[in-house]
């Protein structure tokens, strides 16, 4: 008894057997998380450590190198970038997508903690977060009050910042434009020299005036007293009493020397919002962290912190990433209501029957419903991948349903068997093709299982999501489908034709007067097949022909159409990163930047612009720019980067690039082209790295053409004269020192402590003094010898140019050449080019290019799907073989697999799309959906010819009756893929293209399948009958049998 059987004799069985998957999964619908794409970003450890006074060559001398040697050996890391600026340390370890995260962490710190011992003694403890510094916040939030910055500050970071670092899953909360306290003494050189005392004497007064020690402990028998000495200012005005010395018995105060006050630190960064100075926030996740819930974690907390916050300070969110994801997935969810809607009109065009189509459209609901059980119990998450993947089913998992449906219908109608029998009947003889085209569309998603890297972590679970729901919906066709047409439809008023005809039961055939195939719509169609069909079986070669050429047309196409990994969205947002001459101040910069800011925004599609300056270079600066919403403006994202730039090439000295948030993230190091000059001679590649990037901006379609690092920072180089300064008794240390003091004023020397918070106290000369290069000439240093020497008598003060930065790839100097490729500039093509250059300005001996970012992984994902298409090309042979019991017949099927690829390219083409991921997978999955037609003609076929029909009529009768079938699965791919292929909604304009990939194949290769499958069906099977067949069928079973014999013998 077969399970159709079953099923039509037991219904309730049968609705209890898939609501039983239903409503698993309704329930874990309700869990399911949400994220724009699976899990796929790679584990990611930045450790930051600062050595104050130190330069940029000092800093990757005594720091990177020590700690780069000792985190190499790490296992699983893919990426080892460093960077080294004045003071400070950061390199960043990408792993390998396997790894995870915690084990990644915790690995890093256990390695840098054994390379503490070979840093130089005066360095800070390192910081180590799971986090990417160069990814775009998930979040941004502007922090606004009626009091001045420096308390609005406050607020941010003791009642905000803190706070929100405590939620679980954020890796890092910045703050921008704020003005963190400071108690800041500022000295005066002149006096400092009239009364001969050194920066150094007065660094050394204010840390032992300024200290709390602990004293032991007192044991009085049996109880015990603490011992502590309480030396520590409580207030800021005792600053100005401490003594730095004595001068003929005279105390000298700091107050003789200059003043103290309490104000702020010297900005290091700044921030700008409606043409006011703000404070900003940005949160960043942890890596391998869900944006959706972390985001939603931080604003549930906001609503709590914002009941304890002072009246008069609001929080505004500027930037939140789960806008787009949402609006995504919504997109992505009213493409699967609308596909299924449109998918189940297919059945009412061909069978005209209200009940059919409720029949199969049950399939449709029942399978998407179920998969969410697997989304769930395998961890996924509603995303891109799985809701397309579940958009794409919508026409895939009702073809089962109809080809069975179809078959019974034709029963009824045809064979005048009454419904129960007829659905039993029915299913049993269309189990085999549904079989094989379920189990071969399947099989295509076992080669995930060879893919590495992103391409993996993307596809997979697109894979796991389109199969599970094509095995539901095969479940559903083999259960509720001839169940419910045993109950639902109806035997029609029938009367017998006068001429009796034989059925296959032996008894006398009935006619319907009216039936679904006597429309005239698919009546035409039928009859102009029939004509063509004919034609074909008769001129056997020019279809061949047609074919071959038609396949041969792949090459050319091939080359027409570009490649790309996943082209960026219009997520309604973009940023600009801004370079000024070197030696720009934070203010020179940011009035420059708010000026160009105000141009920006007065571009209709803005919404609003947010200029700002991040820690680090003070000539470095950023624009977010907020578009409208994408349904209320008329140009795209990528029009209005354009408008940005013509506003940015008017500034002579500004070297920008527009950012455009991507599958790979948005930050500063996401670059489509991103191409690493690696060599063993910093200054070296740095040269190397200009002439490439000369060379790219002649390239027509590369915009934003950039080398990362400049040489050129002017600087004031202190060269000591060592001879002299050790006849003087003068350190080289000593004089780093003082001049750090007297003009860095970042170095903190101590603390001063209010409540339960301490606040830095900084020491520096006079601002009017600090820019006075002859003052700085007259300051004393200590000797050993003489007590104290003016700086000139050892040293000379010259201006000089040297690296801002300096930067790492795995362990050898690298300066990256950053650029966006244009919309009709496809990557694959920027990227050769880009190696061209490289070519061009020939690298030395020792000296390489390397490709990160999206040509990286286009690479690997372009080598990965190759495979993927060559081992779902056998997997799906072996399923046909295994299937028909033929070696024969599967390549008659599989015909159809070559031509559907120029049809696919042409699409593409034709609409002026690239073949990326998306495409790409369309292409795999045309790849499992055409060799559908092949396997429902082939089957019907071998069916007549097993019942003696002659083989030319059968191959006639079998495409007559399995043509409404193709017909109809056809169009229900079609018409479920038409809202995705239109278009509409956030994210949808590039997810278009899976869409477009397979409407276009299906469809242009339809006709050309329907004829070539016969005629390679009627070739195969005549040459099969030749006697060099049947000699090699005789040879076949001569191995067969001995095999058997010699295993046989072994037992």
């Amino acid at each position: 008894m077969t399970l159709a059987e079953v099923c039509v004799k037991r219904p309730v069985f049968a609705v209890m057997l898939i609501s039983f998957l239903v409503v698993l999964g309704i329930f874990s619908f309700k869990d399911l998380g949400v994220d724009l794409f699976p899990k796929a970003d790679p584990a990611t450890v930045t450790v930051n450590i600062r050595l104050p006074g130190a330069t940029s060559e000092e800093v990757t001398t005594q720091v990177v190198l020590p700690l780069e040697e000792a985190v190499s050996t790490i296992s699983g890391l893919d990426e080892l970038n460093s960077t080294a600026s004045e003071g400070s340390a950061r390199v960043t370890l990408k792993f390998v997508l396997e790894r995870d995260i915690e084990s990644a962490a915790q690995d890093v710190r256990e390695k840098v903690a054994g390379a503490m011992r070979n840093l130089p003694p005066n360095i800070l403890p390192p910081i180590i977060q799971k986090a990417d510094p160069d990814s775009d916040p998930v979040i941004s939030l502007v922090i606004a009050s009626d009091r001045s910055l420096r308390e609005t500050t406050e607020i941010a970071d003791k009642q905000i910042k803190r706070v929100l670092e405590t939620v679980d899953g954020v890796g890092e909360c910045s703050m921008t434009g704020g003005l963190d306290r400071n108690i800041r003494i500022f000295a005066d050189g002149e006096k400092l020299n009239a009364y001969g005392v050194t920066i150094n004497q007065l660094q050394r007064a204010v840390q032992n005036e300024n200290v709390e020690i602990p004293g032991g402990r007192i044991v009085r028998g049996e109880s015990e007293l603490g011992v502590r000495t309480l030396g520590r200012i409580d207030a800021i005005g005792q600053f100005k009493d401490i003594i730095v010395s004595n001068v003929g018995g005279t105390p000298v105060r700091i107050r003789d020397l200059g003043r103290v006050e309490d104000s702020f630190a010297e900005p290091t960064t700044w921030n700008s919002l409606e043409g006011k100075q703000a404070v900003t926030l940005d949160v960043r996740r942890q890596s391998g962290t869900n944006t959706v819930r972390i985001i939603a974690a931080v604003k549930n907390k906001l609503e709590q912190i914002k009941k304890s916050l002072p009246p008069g300070v609001t929080i505004r969110v500027i930037r939140d990433q789960s806008v787009f994801i949402n609006a995504s997935v919504a997109s992505l969810e009213e493409h699967l209501l609308f596909g299924s809607l449109l998918a189940s009109l297919v059945v009412l065009l061909f069978i005209r029957n209200l009940r059919s189509v409720l029949i199969a459209a049950v399939a449709i609901p029942t399978s998407i419903v179920a998969t969410f059980t697997l989304l769930k119990a395998m961890d996924f998450t509603l995303n891109n991948m799985t809701l397309l993947a579940l958009t794409l089913a919508v026409g895939i998992v009702i073809d089962d349903a109809i080809v069975v449906l179809e078959n019974i219908v034709r029963y009824i109608e045809e064979k005048g068997v009454e419904p129960k029998r007829a659905a039993i009947e029915a299913t049993q003889e269309i189990t085999l093709a549904v079989l094989a085209t379920t189990i071969s569309l399947v099989v295509i998603f076992v080669p995930i299982a060879f893919m590495t890297g992103y391409a993996r972590r993307y596809v997979n679970q697109f894979g796991w999501t389109m199969a599970f729901s094509v095995m539901v919906s095969m479940l559903v066709s083999f259960t509720l489908t001839p169940m419910l047409s045993s109950k639902m439809l109806k035997r029609l008023s029938r009367k017998r034709k006068e001429a009796g005809i034989e059925s296959d039961e032996n008894t006398a055939a009935e006619q319907h007067e009216h039936t679904s195939k006597d429309s005239r719509f698919f009546g035409w169609i039928d009859r102009l097949y029939g004509r063509m069909l004919d034609w074909s079986l008769s001129h056997r070669a020019i279809i061949i022909l047609i074919a071959v050429l038609t396949f041969g047309l792949s090459f050319p196409l091939n080359k027409m159409v570009g490649r790309d990994w996943i082209p960026p969205d219009d997520q309604s947002e973009l940023t600009i990163s801004m370079n000024w001459p070197e030696g720009t101040s934070i203010p020179g910069t940011s009035k420059l930047a708010l000026e160009v800011a105000n141009r920006i925004a007065e571009l209709p599609e803005v919404e609003f612009v947010n200029p700002f300056i991040h820690e680090g270079t003070s000539n470095h600066n950023h624009i977010y720019v907020r578009l409208i919403e994408i349904e209320k403006r008329e140009a795209s994202s990528l029009e209005v980067a354009a408008k940005i730039r013509k506003i940015t090439a008017e500034y002579k000295n500004l070297r920008s690039k527009v950012i455009i948030p991507s599958a790979l993230g948005g930050g500063e190091m996401y670059f489509p082209i991103r191409a690493l000059i690696l060599g063993p001679d910093f200054q070296t590649a740095a040269e190397l790295s200009k002439k490439v990037a000369d060379g790219m901006r002649r390239i027509p379609g590369l915009l934003d053409v950039e080398a990362s690092l400049n040489l050129n920072n002017p600087e004031l180089q202190v060269k000591i004269d060592r001879q002299r300064a050790s006849d003087l008794g003068v350190r080289a240390g000593d004089v780093a020192t003082a001049v750090r003091l007297m003009i860095a004023g970042e170095d903190q020397i101590s603390t001063y402590k209010e409540g339960d918070e301490q606040y830095p106290v900084t020491i520096q000369l006079l601002p009017e003094q600090q820019r006075d290069q002859g003052v700085l000439a007259r300051l004393m240093i200590p000797s050993t010898k003489v007590g104290q020497v003016r700086l000139d008598n050892l040293a000379t003060i010259e201006r000089g140019l040297g690296p801002s930065r300096i930067e790492r790839f795995n362990r050898q100097f690298q300066v990256s050449v950053n650029a966006n490729n244009a919309p009709d500039f496809p990557l694959d093509a920027a990227a050769r080019a880009s190696a061209d250059e490289i070519a061009k300005v020939g690298l030395p001996s020792g000296y390489t290019y390397k490709f990160l970012g999206s040509v990286k992984v286009l690479d690997e994902t372009t080598t990965n799907l190759i495979l993927a298409f060559l081992l779902a090309s056998i997997f799906m042979y072996m399923v046909l073989a295994a299937q028909f019991e033929s070696f024969l017949h599967p390549f008659t099927i599989m015909l159809s697999l070559p031509l559907s690829i120029p049809f696919a390219l042409l699409s593409l083409w034709l609409t002026g799309r690239t073949l990326n991921l998306w495409s790409a997978l369309g292409v795999l999955l045309l790849l499992g959906i055409v060799k559908k037609n092949g396997i429902l003609q082939v089957d019907y076929t071998n069916k007549l010819r097993d019942e003696g029909v002659p083989l030319r009529e059968a191959i006639v009768r079998a495409n007559h009756v399995r043509l409404r079938p193709i017909l109809m699965t056809t169009l229900s791919i079609i018409a479920g893929l038409i809202p995705t292929a239109i278009g509409i909604g956030a994210g949808s304009a590039q997810r278009s293209a899976i869409a477009v990939t397979i409407i276009g194949g299906q469809s242009l290769c339809l006709l050309l399948t329907l004829l070539v499958t016969p005629v390679a069906y009627s070739l195969l099977s005549e040459m099969e009958e030749k006697e060099v067949f049947a000699r090699a069928r005789a040879r076949l079973s001569r191995a067969k049998l001995s095999a058997a014999r010699f295993f046989t013998f072994l037992h």
